[in-house]
This record gives C-alpha cells, sequence and structure tokens, in this order.
C-alpha cells in the first residue's frame, strides 16, 4: 500500500553520533540562509514589477550583500550568486530607464 521510508538507523560510534547532531544544525543554518537569498531576489524582482524606483534600488542595494555573503559561505555558487546579481541589476536599470 503506501511505501513508508525505512527508518534510518542511528550511528553507534560517538563520533558519528555527534556528526549527526553537527548535520542537523548545519542543515537548519543552511536553510535558513538560502531562504534569505531567495527572499532578498524575490523582493526585489517585486519592487520593480511594482514599479518603484526608489525600492527596487534600496533593496538592491541589500540584496546584494545578502547574495555576496550567502556566495562566501558557498549555500550557493559563486556564479549563481553573480548571475542573479547581474539579472537584478539589469531590471532596476531597465526600470530607471523606463521612468526617465
Amino acid at each position: 500500500m503506501a511505501s513508508a521510508k525505512p527508518k534510518k538507523k542511528n550511528p553507534r560510534l560517538a563520533s558519528g553520533r555527534k556528526r549527526v547532531r553537527q548535520d542537523v544544525k548545519l542543515n537548519a543554518a543552511n536553510t535558513s540562509l538560502r531562504s534569505k537569498y531567495r527572499t532578498a531576489v524575490k523582493n526585489v524582482e517585486k519592487a520593480v514589477v511594482a514599479g518603484d524606483k526608489a525600492k527596487a534600488t534600496e533593496l538592491f542595494a541589500k540584496a546584494q550583500s545578502v547574495l555576496d555573503s550567502v556566495a562566501d559561505k558557498q549555500i550557493f555558487h559563486k556564479n549563481k550568486a553573480a548571475r542573479d546579481k547581474s539579472r537584478l541589476s539589469a531590471k532596476v536599470k531597465a526600470l530607471t530607464a523606463a521612468a526617465a
């Protein structure tokens, strides 16, 4: 019927148990940073769609900092962060050019 996931076995060695504890903490931290990254990108894109030039520029400046810090911690690849910054920058510039 419904195939349940097989239950994971607990490591026997103390070092293995410690590794599991560390992995849980690391996973939570990485998930939080990944969410922060995506939220920063979404906020800039929402401001661009709304046509709010001042807010988009302000949010882009904050997003750059977040994108760089997450890339430095290797949560996302540095090239992905650079690509996202480039695309966001182009959208903000296009918004500024359209307003002028």
